[in-house]
C-alpha cells in the first residue's frame, strides 16, 4: 500500500493570505499545506480520500492523473469543493468517478452541486455515480471498513484499509469504536493546533488517542497555522509520531 499526502492543511490552508506568524512567514517547505487529503494506492485501486478545493493542484504536484474511488469524510467545504475538477479525470479516461459517503454528505453534494446531477445536464458537467454507505465500502480488490467519528456534534466518517487508518477533523472517538482502530502499522490522525478547539482534537488530545489506540507509526494531519512552525514542536513528539507534509509518501 502507498499513501501520499495530498494536503495536511486546515480549511484555511497554511500560509493563510495575508498572515505574518511565523508558521504563515516559514521558509520550511513543510510548512505550506494545502487542505487536507490523501491518496491510497492499493492492489490496483486507487482512492481519494477527500476532494478538497485545492484537489487539482495536488493531482498535478503528485502526477496523478486518475482515482477510482473518491471516499468523503464530510460534506465541509474544505473536503468536498474540489468536486467539479474531477472533469479531467472523465474527459481523460472516459469513466465516471464513484464517490462513496454517508447519506447526508451525498444529499448535501447533490444540492452543492446540482448541475451534474440534472436530468438534461449541461456539456461537460462532472461526471459522478454516487455510493452511500455505512459500514464497508468495497472495491475490486479493496474492503475499506467505514469508522464513526465525532467532529463537534456531526457524525464523520474515518476510514480503515488493513493496517492503516485515516482521521480527520475529529474530536472525540466513541468507546466502542476504539476496539476497530487496534492493531494498525500507520495512523493519520488530525492536530488542529496547541489549544483546545470546539470540534478538532489539540495536540495533547491527539497525543492521547494515539496511546490508546497504539499505532506503531502515527502521523499528524489537518495542522494550522496556531500549531507554529513545525520546527518549533516536532522534537516534543513521542518517538513513533510524526508531522505530515505536503508530498509525504508512506508505504506499508
Amino acid at each position: 500500500m502507498k499513501i501520499t499526502i495530498l494536503g495536511s492543511g486546515t480549511s484555511l490552508g497554511v500560509p493563510i493570505i495575508g498572515c505574518k506568524c511565523s508558521a504563515c512567514q516559514s521558509d520550511d517547505p513543510r510548512d505550506r499545506r494545502l487542505r487536507t487529503s490523501a491518496f491510497v494506492e492499493h492492489q490496483g485501486d486507487r482512492i481519494l480520500i477527500d476532494v478538497g478545493p485545492d484537489f487539482r493542484q495536488q493531482f498535478i504536484d503528485n502526477a496523478i492523473d486518475t482515482v477510482d474511488a473518491i471516499l468523503l469524510t464530510h460534506e465541509h467545504h474544505d473536503h468536498v469543493g474540489g468536486i467539479d475538477d474531477i472533469r479531467p479525470i472523465n474527459f481523460l479516461h472516459r469513466k465516471i468517478v464513484p464517490v462513496y459517503g454517508y447519506p447526508r454528505v451525498l444529499r448535501e453534494i447533490k444540492t452543492r452541486f446540482k448541475y451534474a446531477f440534472q436530468d438534461e445536464k449541461y456539456p461537460g458537467t462532472p461526471k459522478l455515480e454516487l455510493h452511500a454507505i455505512e459500514a464497508q465500502v468495497t472495491l475490486p480488490n479493496t474492503r475499506i471498513r467505514v469508522v464513526p467519528v465525532w467532529h463537534g456534534q456531526l457524525r464523520i466518517a474515518a476510514f480503515r484499509i488493513g493496517g492503516f487508518a485515516y482521521i480527520t477533523d475529529a474530536n472525540a472517538i466513541d468507546d466502542e469504536v476504539i476496539a476497530q482502530l487496534q492493531d494498525l502499522d500507520i495512523l493519520i490522525i488530525n492536530a488542529l493546533r496547541q489549544k483546545r478547539h470546539y470540534s478538532h482534537f489539540s495536540l495533547g488530545e491527539t497525543l492521547d488517542q494515539v496511546r490508546l489506540l497504539n499505532p506503531r507509526s502515527a502521523y499528524l494531519t489537518h495542522i494550522s497555522h496556531d500549531m507554529g512552525p513545525t520546527r518549533s514542536w516536532e522534537g516534543n513528539l513521542p518517538s513513533n509520531v510524526y508531522p505530515s507534509y505536503d508530498g509525504l509518501v508512506l508505504n506499508l
